[in-house]
């Protein structure tokens, strides 16, 4: 069946994108009209974390992002239980504090 006719969207998906990226960081900013989301890897000791990715968002996409994050985060908490968050700042999202690096 073609779009259409079915009213679904397909998706194409290189390897080398379904590999995938880890981030454990991410910075978000914004503007009047976009949303900027940068993806980083934060190791410990490391006094430099590099972007792995930049997503732009219209702030509509944003509040729908958000909103398919709260409603997969409550799925998930209802199949593997809460998601636990410890020793954490509400509004960090590093696994570990990310002030001054020493190497």
């Amino acid at each position: 069946m073609n779009e259409n006719q079915n009213n679904q969207l397909q998706l194409e998906l290189s390897q080398e994108v379904a590999q995938g990226e880890y981030a454990n960081f991410a910075m978000i900013t914004h503007s009047s009209s976009d949303f900027i989301i940068d993806f980083a890897r934060v190791l410990p000791g490391v006094p430099k974390a590099q972007v792995k990715s930049r997503v732009i968002l219209a702030p509509e996409h944003a509040k729908r992002l958000l909103g398919a994050l709260q409603e997969n985060i409550a799925r998930y908490e209802r199949e593997f239980g809460p998601i636990k968050i410890h020793n954490q700042e509400p509004r960090t999202i590093a696994p570990f504090p990310v002030g001054k690096g020493e190497a």
